[in-house]
């Protein structure tokens, strides 16, 4: 196994096989760690029978942790996400995974074309598509603006994978 893919994870007593997710955006060193976080976040608080990882498709930032701006928001939320290290999409995720979230068209575009099959597509969708079904609004790219854009970036990110817990947790993954 790839030794910085790091699913972080919580299990329950009933053994059934966790509902795997992965959030993408493109450096995976803003919107997707963050989406991991709290995503683990709600895991752990709902006990859910859950996994999450994220990815990005930009090779410059591989290994770096999360962006400082990224995990300071995140920690005034309550949340650690500094010992995240970004990671590449791979082909293989679309096997590993059940869910897989973008942030905007871009990513859609970037795991689209490395898709094998319609069927690998039909696991891929917006992440704010759970609160507007079909709108395909994206998330903001807060990297080139100031911090104010990250806490934007968490709000938006709070209800939806609040919305995508509630989903795992009364078993309509």
């Amino acid at each position: 196994m790839h030794q910085d893919f790091h699913i972080k994870h919580f299990y329950n007593s009933n053994m059934v096989k966790p509902t795997k997710i992965l959030m993408v955006c493109l450096g995976n060193i803003c919107r997707s760690p963050m989406a991991e976080g709290m995503m683990q976040a709600k895991i752990e608080k709902y006990k859910l029978d859950a996994e999450v990882d994220s990815a990005g498709f930009e090779p410059f930032h591989t290994g770096d942790a999360p962006d400082f701006r990224a995990a300071r928001v995140m920690k005034q939320h309550g949340i650690d996400i500094s010992g995240q290290r970004s990671r590449l999409f791979r082909v293989s995720d679309f096997d590993d995974f059940d869910h897989i979230y973008v942030m905007d068209s871009g990513n859609y575009k970037d795991v689209k074309s490395v898709a094998r099959n319609g069927v690998h597509m039909q696991k891929v969708d917006y992440i704010l598509n759970i609160l507007n079904p079909g709108s395909n609004e994206p998330v903001p790219d807060p990297y080139y603006g100031g911090e104010q854009g990250f806490e934007r970036t968490y709000q938006l990110l709070d209800k939806a994978i609040e919305l995508i817990a509630m989903k795992i947790k009364n078993g309509g993954e």
